[in-house]
């Protein structure tokens, strides 16, 4: 055999084991996301049989009905879309804005706000939970709007702030520099210059904070007791009187409602996400 035909040969083995791994890491990861939507609609009388049916004989909506009428679940994500919004406009702003500041004013005490921003980023919530849950209680804080929003709020600034300090570090200062010799003000510069240029990781970051806080799971569970939101709502569904106890069909369409905004948006918002974070982790 030639060795252009070895080479031809090498290059569809290399090809086929790139697909076949892929694939079998795709199943890998896509086959719970798709396991928990079949458990959403099976009955649940059917959840335990043997053998397994992986498609629904009898798919039903009552477990996602049995949510709406009996769990609170358009409260729930109403909550949610109220604490995670606010969080995202006044998180963003504030971060652009100290993100601009930390990449364009250099001194030593400002390197030094901003290492300790980035540090905060390596202390586990468990850590300041029971001096922050006493401090939230004597502020008058504790299972209220705004205290949750001021949790989320603090829990994404510094990623954001990371991201987008490298992304305007990126902007060229000339840019700026030749609007101010036109007459431009700071504010216009800012407005009409940066801003727009700031756009792909501002879309980025919200989109990833967006996921984030869907996700939090410590801070509503911890610091609130009376305003429940999608991800703690899981833990806190009603229990049936039958011999398995947990309501598994409850569980995985709470699952599913808290998945498929998330699938939604990393489908959507892909090629976004990646140019973001490449655009704003060159370097740190």
């Amino acid at each position: 055999m030639s060795d252009t035909k070895k080479y031809k040969l090498y290059r569809v083995f290399a090809a086929a084991g790139r697909w076949f791994l892929c694939g079998l890491v795709t199943f890998v990861i896509l086959f719970p996301v798709l396991w928990i939507f079949v458990s959403s609609i099976t009955p649940p009388g059917e959840l335990f049989k043997m053998p397994i049916d992986y498609i629904p004989d009898h798919p039903t909506l009552e477990s996602y009905k049995f949510l709406i009428e009996n769990v609170g679940l358009f409260d729930k994500i109403g909550n949610t879309v109220l604490i995670v919004g606010i969080t995202l406009v006044v998180s963003t702003l504030l971060s652009a804005m100290a993100a601009y500041a930390f990449s364009r004013f250099k001194s030593r005490l400002i390197s030094l706000a901003f290492g300790f921003i980035l540090a905060t980023m390596l202390i586990p919530e468990v850590v300041t939970a029971r001096p922050l849950y006493e401090f939230m209680q004597k502020v008058g804080l504790y299972d209220t709007y705004p205290g949750l929003i001021i949790l989320y709020i603090s829990a994404v600034v510094p990623f954001t702030v990371l991201i987008l300090s490298n992304f305007v570090g990126e902007i060229p200062a000339s840019l700026e520099e030749a609007a101010a010799i036109d007459g431009a003000t700071f504010i216009k510069r800012l407005y009409y210059v940066v801003l727009p240029l700031m756009k792909p990781a501002i879309a980025t970051v919200c989109i990833i904070n967006f996921i984030t806080c869907l996700n939090n799971f410590f801070t509503p569970l911890y610091y609130s007791n009376g305003i429940q939101v999608l991800s703690v709502a899981i833990v806190q569904l009603p229990l049936r009187d039958n011999m398995y106890g947990v309501p598994w069909d409850l569980v995985s369409a709470m699952g599913w409602i808290i998945l498929l905004p998330i699938i939604l948006f990393v489908a959507i918002f892909e090629k976004q996400i990646m140019d973001g974070i490449m655009a704003g982790g060159v370097k740190a």
